[in-house]
Formats: structure tokens, C-alpha cells, sequence
């Protein structure tokens, strides 16, 4: 009788705590989104044509993890079949976390905007309650004067070779 009234105590600890980490978690992603809703984050393969643009890689990944609550509960539906909604929640929280990390890092660069944005996610297991990892990396459009501004605020004064003379026009990516 001991060990089921410890189970429940356990599991709606893990609930209670769980959904409010969560709650927590989404209301400061909204708060972030609103501050880097002016850099547009586009899936699209090719970059704007008007202007030349510097291109650089960015991204952004992070690690989110279960609670026993949510496990407990995906393990059933496992069970007896159906959507695993528990999971739903932790992988758009990922998603939504890894590309608000990868537009601070354009915005850093002071990119115009993110094309060609992909994400991968990974599941790792460790015991019971598992966690997963989402990437996000897409191509930051930097402006000209700002692609070398940054290489030459990043560069020393007498190594110049990271500074690209030549901007890549946006419109010369071939097509398929």
C-alpha cells in the first residue's frame, strides 16, 4: 500500500512541477519571439534576388527533457496505441527554442534575414525519462557594409584574410 501511495505522490509531483517548468518555458519563448519577430526565418532554398548579400551558416540547438509524468503517460498510450500528445508540447518547445537560438545568433551578425532553414531532432534516451535535441541552421543574409564590419571587427589588425572582398551576388546560387 506504501509503494502505490509513493507512486502517486511521485507522479503528481512530476506533474505539477512538470507543467509548471513548461508554463514557464513557453511564456519566456513568447517573450523572445516577440523581441526577434523582425528577422524573417524563411524554408525557402533560394535567397532574395534584389541585393548582394554576405552569406554565413548560422544556428541553434538545445537539449529539452521529459518529466517521469510525461513518460509515464506516453508509455501507456504506447501501450494500448494512439498520438502520443505528452511529446507534442516537448518537441514544439524544442523547435520553437532552437530557432529562437539560431535567429540570435543571425542577429548578432546582423543578418537581414534566415533562408534555407532545416531542422533535425534527435531523441536521447537516458533511462526512463528521455529528452530530445533539436538543430536548426538555415543562411544568414548579411547586408554588405555589415558582412564586413563583422570580419573586420572579428579579424586582428594585420590578418585581413578574413575579410571576403567580394560579396556573393544572392542570385548567382544555381537552380535545380
Amino acid at each position: 500500500m506504501i509503494e502505490i501511495i509513493l507512486f502517486l505522490v511521485f507522479m503528481s509531483c512530476g506533474f505539477i512541477f512538470g507543467q509548471l517548468a513548461e508554463k514557464r518555458h513557453f511564456k519566456s519563448i513568447v517573450e523572445r519571439e516577440q523581441q526577434l519577430n523582425s528577422l524573417p526565418v524563411v524554408a525557402s532554398r533560394y535567397p532574395p534576388e534584389d541585393t548582394a548579400y554576405h552569406q554565413q551558416l548560422v544556428s541553434g540547438s538545445v537539449v529539452v527533457a521529459s518529466d517521469y509524468f510525461k513518460s509515464f503517460t506516453a508509455g501507456l498510450i504506447n501501450i494500448f496505441g494512439g498520438v502520443v500528445t505528452p511529446f507534442e508540447s516537448l518537441l514544439d518547445r524544442g523547435r520553437r527554442e532552437a530557432i529562437l537560438r539560431m535567429k540570435a545568433e543571425a542577429g548578432k551578425l546582423n543578418a537581414e534575414l534566415v533562408f534555407n532553414v532545416k531542422l533535425e531532432t534527435t531523441r536521447i534516451a537516458t533511462g526512463r525519462a528521455g529528452a530530445i535535441e533539436v538543430l536548426a541552421y538555415g543562411t544568414a543574409m548579411l547586408p554588405v557594409d555589415a558582412g564586413r564590419a563583422n570580419a573586420i571587427n572579428s579579424s586582428s589588425a594585420n590578418d585581413l584574410s578574413a575579410i571576403d572582398s567580394a560579396p556573393v551576388a544572392s542570385g548567382s546560387v544555381p537552380r535545380r
